[in-house]
């Protein structure tokens, strides 16, 4: 299929092998969609990302882009209006979990790092993204990455947590909001992923939770999934593809869970 061929999607966060940002632009490109690659630092690791998207056959445009910094993430959208003509998918995946401390240690420059990648990151984003949508008078899709962490609470992750429950109400005022220009607002909310930040903690919960290895960590997660598996990063790309096609146009601030029946509400 070629449902995107000629639209422009533009994912933050994209820069790293493995990780969820990738991975989503792998699903798009492969539907000949124009990929922006945007990340806090442009080096040889997202050009590599870049490169192997172009093998697929995408147009591919690399932005460095620090989501905390408006001006920053209001530029990422004129550049790739700029580079393909506008800009019709954004995916706000860009984000920080690595920060792993019980909530009275918590430092508050700490918290304040998280809110400012995860949720302000993620604001700056849409109300760029929106305003270019707006403009061209196309509608458009908004897809913010949220997390398992947005539905439930867990230990040693409060900044996290928080951040990802903000994106929900983010994403269900936008949809409100935007709704009548034709762009729908939806989160898709991940189980845990062994990206590079999900292995960081799967080192430090195996060892929190008293598990011999990150083996027998990764084990016991599996075995109390419905499914048998955490996540893989497929599996929210394919969930964001979806979202951005026309058979997804009347769904909106909704935030789905991808997590093979771990999470249910």
């Amino acid at each position: 299929m070629s449902r995107f061929s000629g639209k422009t999607v533009v994912v933050t966060g994209s820069g790293r092998h493995k990780g969820l940002g990738q991975g989503i632009l792998q699903r798009f490109a492969d539907e000949k969609a124009n990929c922006v690659v945007s990340d806090v630092a442009i080096g040889p690791e997202a050009e590599e990302v870049a490169e192997e998207l172009r093998g697929r056959g995408a147009q591919v445009l690399t932005v460095e882009c620090d989501v905390s910094d408006p001006a920053q993430c209001a530029a990422l959208v004129a550049r790739s209006v700029e580079a393909f003509g506008a800009l019709h998918v954004m995916v706000n995946n860009a984000g920080i979990g690595f920060m792993m401390k019980p909530l009275l240690e918590v430092d508050p420059a700490d918290w304040a790092k998280v809110i400012a990648v995860n949720l302000s990151g993620a604001f700056y984003c849409t109300q760029a993204a929106a305003r270019a949508m707006v403009e061209a008078g196309t509608g458009g899709r908004i897809i913010n990455i949220a997390s398992q962490a947005a539905k439930t609470g867990f230990p040693h992750l409060p900044a996290y947590v928080s951040s990802k429950h903000g994106m929900i109400g983010l994403t269900r005022a936008s949809a409100v909001e935007l709704g009548g220009a034709g762009i729908t607002v939806n989160a898709v909310c991940p189980n845990h992923v062994t990206t590079a930040l999900g292995a960081e903690q799967n080192e430090y919960f195996s060892k929190l939770l008293g598990f011999d290895s990150v083996d027998k960590y990764l084990a016991n997660m599996a075995a109390k999934n419905p499914m048998g598996r955490p996540g893989l990063p497929t599996d929210t790309a394919h969930a964001c593809a979806w979202l951005a096609s026309d058979e997804a146009f009347y769904i909106t601030g909704e935030a789905l869970n991808v997590s093979g029946g771990e999470e249910m509400h």
